[in-house]
């Protein structure tokens, strides 16, 4: 079998934890920020595991992690 090739673009933005969920920061965080609430800001800078059909697709696309 040939080895499979890695989407670098979905490989600079997600990341795969140890147990194969998929890890991603929020998007709304680049411009714009003075209409956002403090509480808002500040919820977007952490990152949050996506779950579902999507990550199964996402796994797909980071066969070696």
């Amino acid at each position: 079998m040939p080895k499979l090739k890695t989407r670098k673009g979905v490989k600079k933005r997600m990341k795969l934890t140890k147990y194969g969920k998929v890890k991603v920061h929020k998007a709304g965080k680049r411009h714009i920020l003075t209409k956002k609430s403090r509480k808002r800001k500040r919820s977007l800078r952490k990152a949050t595991l996506i779950g579902g059909a999507f990550a199964v697709n996402i796994r797909k696309l980071l066969p070696y992690g």
